[in-house]
C-alpha cells in the first residue's frame, strides 16, 4: 500500500490532506513525514528543459533536457537572496544536476562571470550546517558571491547551461517615502538596494519629475513588512506618504512621426533626424526596438544612440507622465551631418520622434486590475454585489462554504484601497478577502482625466 500510495502522490492522482496546527503542535510530524517518505524527490519530477545552441545549421536552438542525475555535469539556479548584516550576501541555489562542493570555481552564464563557492551549507532556520557537498536535489547556499543575482544560472564552466529566468509579477502599489532622520539620509540608499537584491517584487526609484523617492510593491502589506524589516534589521525608519497606483502608459493603433534636432551654439553644432514608427504589443510583452535602416542611413553606432533615447522616453508616456510599455518601435530611416551628427543629438531627436508617433498612436493610459477573494455572509451578498459593482468590480465567480460565500472579483487597485473599512462596514466586521495582481486594463475615458488633473496637481506642489 505505502508503494502504491506513493507512486499515486507522485502521478499527481492521490492528494495527501493532513490536517494540522502549528499553535497546538497537532500534526506537524505526520505532515513532515508525508514528505518524506511520499512525495516526489528530484529523480521522481521531469528534467528542466533549456534552450543551447543547436549542433545544425537549420535552427538556432534546440531543445535539452537537464536531468536530476548526481554523476552529471554541475548546474543550478539562484532562486532567493538574503542581505544578512553579518554574514553579508547570502545566495541561495538549487542544484539541478551534478555535484557542488565547497571551494569550487563555476560559471554564471546569465552574467558570463566566473565565481568561486566558499563554503557550502544548508539553511535551517537562523542556523547554518555545514556541508562538503551537494548533490542533484539539494537546496544550498554561499556567501559572498559577487555578481550572482537571483534567477541567475550557474554551470561547470566545459557544460555551460543556462535555464529560464524566473519571471517575477509587476508591482502594483507604490509609497513615497522619506528618511525621519540626517543619519536614515546617509544609509538608505544603501539600505534599499540590499532589500530590491533580496526581493525581486520590491523596486524603488527616484521620481524625476517630483524627487520623491518611491517604493513599489504587490500591495499596501508587503511594502509594509519590507519597511519593517528595514527598520528592525538595519534601524532605518522612514516616513511614508500616500500610496501612489502604479499607472502604466501604452498605445493602441499605430503612429508614425520623423523629427530633426539641429542646434548651432557657436561652437559644435548637433544635428540628427530620425524617421521612426510605433506599433502596440500583446499585453504583458514589454518593449521591443526594431533597425530596419538600410543603406547606412544611420550609422550602426547612432543606432544605439536612438533605442537609449527611446528607452528615456519610455519612463514618461505622453498622456500623464507615466511608464509606456507593450510597445514596438521601429527605427526606418534617417539623416546625418558628416560633423554634428553625435551620440546625444540622436538620443534627443528619437525621444521627441517617440513621443510623437506615439501622440499619433491613439495613446491609452493602463490601471492594475487585482483579482479579489472575498468570504462574506450569504445575507450580505446583495449589498457586496453593488458594492463591486459601484467599484468597477466584475464578479468572476461564486461558491457556497456553509453559511458565506466566496466571491471571485477583478477590481481596479485605486478602487481597493478605502474597501477594507468599506466591508466591515457593510457586513459588521464578519466578511475577509485577498487580493493579487492580475493584469494591466485600459483606464475608462471617464477616470482618465481626474488622474491626469490629480498627477498635474501633485507635481504642481512639488515644484
Amino acid at each position: 500500500m505505502r508503494k502504491a500510495f506513493r507512486a499515486g502522490v507522485v502521478a499527481g492522482k492521490i492528494i495527501p490532506i493532513i490536517p494540522a496546527s502549528v499553535e497546538k503542535e497537532i500534526g506537524i510530524d505526520q505532515l513532515l513525514t508525508i514528505i518524506s517518505k511520499y512525495m516526489p524527490s528530484p529523480e521522481d519530477r521531469p528534467g528542466a528543459e533549456i534552450d543551447v545552441p543547436a549542433g545544425d545549421e537549420e535552427s538556432e536552438t534546440e531543445v535539452v533536457t537537464v536531468e536530476a542525475k548526481s554523476d552529471a555535469p554541475f548546474s543550478a539556479q539562484v532562486f532567493k537572496t538574503i542581505s544578512d548584516p553579518y554574514a553579508g550576501q547570502i545566495t541561495i541555489f538549487k542544484v539541478k544536476s551534478g555535484t557542488a562542493t565547497a571551494n569550487m570555481s563555476v560559471k554564471n552564464t546569465t552574467q558570463d562571470r566566473t565565481e568561486k563557492f566558499g563554503p557550502i551549507f544548508f539553511l535551517n532556520g537562523k542556523e547554518q550546517a555545514s556541508a562538503s557537498s551537494a548533490v542533484a536535489g539539494d537546496i544550498v547556499a554561499v556567501t559572498k558571491l559577487k555578481d550572482t543575482h537571483t534567477g541567475d544560472s550557474l554551470s561547470d564552466d566545459k557544460n555551460q547551461v543556462k535555464f529560464k529566468s524566473i519571471k517575477f509579477p509587476e508591482p502594483a502599489i507604490s509609497f513615497s517615502i522619506s528618511p525621519k532622520s540626517r543619519s536614515d539620509e546617509d544609509k538608505i540608499s544603501g539600505v534599499l538596494g540590499k532589500l530590491v537584491e533580496e526581493d525581486p517584487t520590491f523596486q524603488m526609484h527616484l521620481d524625476e519629475q517630483t524627487h520623491e523617492l518611491v517604493v513599489s510593491g504587490m500591495g499596501e502589506l508587503h511594502l509594509k513588512t519590507v519597511l519593517a524589516r528595514m527598520k528592525d534589521r538595519y534601524s532605518v525608519e522612514v516616513e511614508v506618504g500616500t500610496p501612489k497606483v502604479a499607472y502604466k502608459e501604452t498605445i493602441t493603433a499605430n503612429g508614425d512621426s520623423k523629427y530633426r534636432h539641429k542646434k548651432q551654439s557657436g561652437g559644435a553644432g548637433q544635428f540628427a533626424e530620425v524617421w521612426m514608427r510605433v506599433e502596440p504589443l500583446p499585453r504583458g510583452t514589454g518593449f521591443e526596438f526594431v533597425n530596419e535602416v538600410v543603406g547606412g542611413a544611420i550609422p550602426k553606432a547612432l543606432i544605439g544612440s536612438c533605442e537609449k533615447g527611446i528607452l528615456g522616453a519610455l519612463k514618461t508616456g505622453t498622456i500623464a507622465g507615466f511608464p509606456v510599455i507593450d510597445v514596438r518601435v521601429v527605427v526606418y530611416d534617417g539623416k546625418t551631418h558628416p560633423v554634428d551628427s553625435k551620440d546625444i543629438a540622436f538620443q534627443i531627436a528619437a525621444a521627441h520622434a517617440f513621443r510623437e508617433s506615439c501622440d499619433k498612436a491613439k495613446p491609452a493610459l493602463l490601471e492594475p486590475v487585482m483579482n479579489v477573494e472575498l468570504t462574506v455572509p450569504e445575507e450580505n451578498m446583495g449589498d457586496i454585489t453593488g458594492s463591486l459593482s459601484s467599484r468597477r468590480g466584475r464578479v468572476q465567480g461564486m461558491n457556497s462554504e456553509g453559511r458565506m460565500q466566496v466571491v471571485k472579483a477583478q477590481i481596479p487597485l485605486e478602487e481597493m484601497y478605502k474597501y477594507a473599512n468599506e466591508l466591515k462596514s457593510l457586513t459588521a466586521g464578519r466578511a475577509t478577502y485577498t487580493m493579487e495582481f492580475s493584469h494591466y486594463d485600459p483606464v475608462p475615458s471617464n477616470v482618465v482625466q481626474k488622474i491626469v488633473d490629480q498627477n498635474k496637481k501633485e507635481h504642481k506642489e512639488t515644484e
